[in-house]
């Protein structure tokens, strides 16, 4: 069974970090770029980042960019989302996608910000920054 696990969110002040996991079952990440994208009430999901499947190249939105960091870790078939510096605005359900790239830099070439791209996505996880 093909499944992408979020974990990682919670409650942190303003100011404060989290870092985010996103584990993938059933299926190896090798081959696959990953974004995550959140949500908040009201609003269109929007791509946060992307690591391409290929040289890990990476992409963020400028909202995070200097705060946000993504990693992957294809022997733990786990990507990582590290958020520092978080501010009330990054409140939001987070989610990871997975897109089938192999062979390209999907992240450099398309951006990674489109979620109709994406092949699967987990369930998300709830971040909120309050004080």
């Amino acid at each position: 069974q093909v499944q992408l696990v979020e974990s990682g969110g919670g409650l942190v002040q303003p100011g404060g970090s989290l870092r985010l996991s996103c584990a993938a079952s059933g299926f190896t990440l090798d081959y696959y770029a990953i974004g995550w994208f959140r949500q908040a009430p009201g609003k269109e999901r929007e791509g946060v980042s992307c690591i391409s499947s290929t040289d890990g190249n990476t992409n963020y939105a400028d909202s995070v960019k200097g705060r946000f960091t993504i990693s992957r870790d294809n022997a733990k078939n786990t990507v990582y989302l590290q958020m520092n510096s978080l501010k009330p605005e990054d409140t939001a359900v987070y989610y990871c996608a997975a897109k089938f790239a192999l062979g390209y830099n999907y992240c450099s070439e398309y951006g990674g910000a489109s979620p109709s791209h994406y092949d699967y996505w987990g369930q998300g996880t709830q971040v909120t920054v309050s004080s």
